[in-house]
């Protein structure tokens, strides 16, 4: 199944900007039809698609393209969807694992996940031109991170192994690093209840992913700091409550977004925990016709790094499939978060 023109053609991948109260992009696509013509409903969680931080990041490989020409190497994708690499692929970005890869003097762009203090001393002996992308909000971490060492308290990263993001951070600390993701993980831990310790955690984890571990840190603490609950990445759990609330009405959860994105696995998981029926699915041609078997009511979503133009182009494979469908969105938090541009690339 291909996807559809909407998806194909050069629609920004930004997410849409509009003011708060007027109609989202696809109600203006898509105008609902009557309740009983419509073979199926579909919710549209509020909000859904890309962050700030995304937009951000793939604004600074665009920008970097248009004022200093392709091409542009990009450590790492610059954020976990392939629709996106690939869009700038095209575009003249190239994306390589290592620092060592890059061809000496080329135009160098860190991702949105941040990098640690060795690939940042790296691209420096060899002079190259760095534009750094990481998210502000992971810079953050970083700096929390390096605040809690400098106070001589054992610093604990909650997050997932082998993440970027996670590699970053450990790499960007300038200590010992000790990783937790369960309860579990905090019980095997090698300190003594008295040391003094702190936290950071991973942005792609939201406030509910990271209750029950924080909980544990200080039931086996006596002397443990870390970030309030506001320094949490606010699209995290935005999108996850969004989840949750499409769970109380829908039959179907669709979850638009990259397998190796952290963020949209976890909506998928949100979905499964609530007992419905829930897939991860990169675009309209992944979906399979046999999930709709008698469903009425389908909630769909988009993880932090999935464009809208992939949404679209679920709904166009759902009418193509069913015909005619009742589009709708929920009532949610309106984003209006922006993070400014490196100085130089701003205009």
């Amino acid at each position: 199944m291909a996807m559809s023109k909407h998806a194909d053609s050069t629609e920004s991948l930004r997410a849409p900007r509009r003011s708060s109260g007027s109609p989202p992009s696809e109600a203006r696509r898509w105008p609902p039809v009557a309740e009983s013509e419509a073979t199926i409903r579909i919710v549209l969680a509020q909000p859904r698609g890309f962050c700030a931080g995304v937009v951000r990041a793939v604004d600074i490989v665009e920008r970097a393209l248009e004022k200093h020409g392709k091409p542009v190497y990009v450590r790492h994708e610059i954020v976990h969807n392939q629709h996106v690499v690939d869009a700038l692929k095209k575009k003249g970005a190239r994306f390589v694992e290592e620092v060592s890869e890059i061809p000496d003097g080329a135009l160098t762009v860190f991702s949105a996940h941040g990098v640690s203090q060795s690939v940042v001393r790296e691209a420096e002996s060899r002079a190259l031109p760095v534009i750094d992308a990481t998210c502000p909000l992971v810079s953050k971490v970083h700096s929390q991170a390096k605040h809690y060492v400098a106070q001589g308290r054992a610093l604990i990263l909650i997050g997932h192994r082998g993440h970027p993001e996670v590699e970053g951070t450990m790499g960007q600390a300038g200590a010992e690093v000790r990783l937790v993701s369960s309860k579990e993980d905090v019980d095997r831990l090698d300190l003594a209840r008295d040391a003094p310790v702190a936290y950071v955690t991973q942005t792609t984890l939201s406030v509910d992913d990271t209750r029950e571990v924080i909980a544990a840190l200080k039931g086996r603490f006596d002397d443990i700091a870390g970030p309030h609950t506001s320094d949490i990445c606010y699209a995290t759990q935005n999108r996850q409550s969004a989840v949750r609330e499409l769970c109380k009405i829908a039959d179907l959860i669709l979850v638009v977004g990259s397998k190796n994105s952290s963020n949209s696995n976890r909506l998928r998981e949100i979905g499964v925990e609530a007992g419905i029926p829930s897939y991860l699915i990169a675009d309209g041609s992944e979906l399979d016709p046999a999930w709709l078997m008698d469903k009425k009511t389908i909630g769909l979503t988009a993880g932090a790094s999935a464009p809208e133009v992939l949404v679209l182009d679920v709904i166009e494979t759902l009418r193509g499939i069913v015909g005619d469908v009742n589009v709708s969105r929920m009532n949610g938090i309106e984003e209006h978060v922006e993070f400014r541009l490196p100085p130089e690339l701003r205009d």
